[in-house]
């Protein structure tokens, strides 16, 4: 098969992933073998293709918001606690998410908190992902979709859409609320359809033109630049962008006995701020880490119910290195795909 291979993590204006024809995987007990049909590029991915998460394996092919088509089925199911494993007959179509399996066994584990178990397994960085023509997944950890989400709008959900729906639960979103999202890439676009449905005003701060006009068209409140605060204070908060001014930004944005989540794996720096002024009255600062199976099943229902589409950019599989520098440069408005 045709994969995308990372030998070198380095800038991905170097170019550091290389198409290759490569041994088809053979799944294990309890995977399944997928047709990769599409698979969206997560920010998450640069940060493994250009070295900010240290490399986990000699070469590795990146990409965890695959929708695949199931070409063998699981020979056996693992048993998990909390979590029933889907039926997946060959032809069934199904989503892979970041999230790629966990141990089942840590105290985590066992408290039903499954993103934050100790030995967690993450798709395209532990193991392969879905920048190929087929991929394997644990069979209990992927998700049936719904048939009113085509491949190449379903995609950007997996990742960018599931965890920017854990963000609001991390938040603590209440409906009607006054919400902030500071930034507006793949993921940010996608909670603010949710924001919408449950009847909140939406309080963008955002770099980039493009970004603002998509805002705007979205339905947002109230757009401005990135570390400038909404006119109003907020009840909640969610930071996309990975830099520290802007978490401070959404911090100086709200009310007293507000959160403010931080949906990022990486942050360039963490900035000194005024305790008294932007923390003290029970303002609150979470970070969020991985998502669980539950928050994929709640989020694809509810992606379903609403009629949820993100707006993409397509690339083939042959322009993964350019499709990771349109996501780098916010050269895209949404989510960028790659269809192999």
């Amino acid at each position: 098969m045709k994969a995308a291979i990372l030998s070198t993590p380095q800038p991905v204006a170097q170019c550091p992933l290389q198409i290759a024809e490569v041994a088809e995987p053979q799944p294990a007990p309890g995977q399944v073998l997928l047709r990769v049909r599409a698979c969206g590029v997560c920010r998450t991915d640069l940060h493994i293709v250009e070295g900010e998460l240290p490399p986990q394996h000699p070469r590795i092919t990146p990409g965890h918001q695959i929708v695949g088509e199931v070409v063998q089925a699981a020979t056996e199911h693992v048993a998990t606690e909390h979590v029933a494993t889907p039926q997946l007959p060959v032809g069934s179509r199904v989503g892979v998410s970041w999230l790629g399996g966990t141990d089942g066994t840590c105290p985590y584990c066992k408290r039903g908190e499954e993103n934050l178990c100790d030995s967690p397994t993450f798709t395209g960085y532990s193991v392969p992902g879905g920048y190929a023509e087929y991929a394997v997944a644990r069979a209990d950890f992927v998700f049936p979709l719904p048939a009113s989400l085509d491949d190449r709008h379903a995609a950007p959900l997996l990742c960018a859409g599931i965890i920017g729906f854990r963000s609001l639960r991390v938040a603590g979103v209440q409906r009607g609320e006054r919400v902030g999202l500071f930034g507006f890439g793949a993921s940010a676009h996608l909670a603010i359809a949710v924001l919408q449905a449950w009847k909140c005003e939406v309080y963008v701060s955002t770099r980039g033109e493009s970004h603002h006009r998509l805002a705007a068209s979205l339905g947002a409140t109230w757009v401005g630049n990135e570390t400038e605060r909404p006119p109003v204070q907020l009840d909640r908060a969610v930071t996309f962008a990975p830099s520290g001014d802007v978490v401070v930004t959404a911090l100086a944005s709200l009310r007293k006995g507000g959160v403010v989540a931080i949906n990022a794996i990486h942050l360039d720096r963490m900035p000194q701020f005024d305790y008294d002024r932007l923390l003290w009255g029970e303002r609150q600062l979470r970070s969020v880490a991985n998502m669980t199976r539950a928050d994929a099943r709640d989020f694809l229902a509810l992606a379903a119910e609403i009629g949820l589409r993100p707006k993409v950019t397509v690339f083939p599989l042959d322009q993964a290195n350019e499709a990771l520098m349109a996501v780098k440069n916010d050269a895209v408005d949404g989510a960028a795909v790659i269809l192999p």
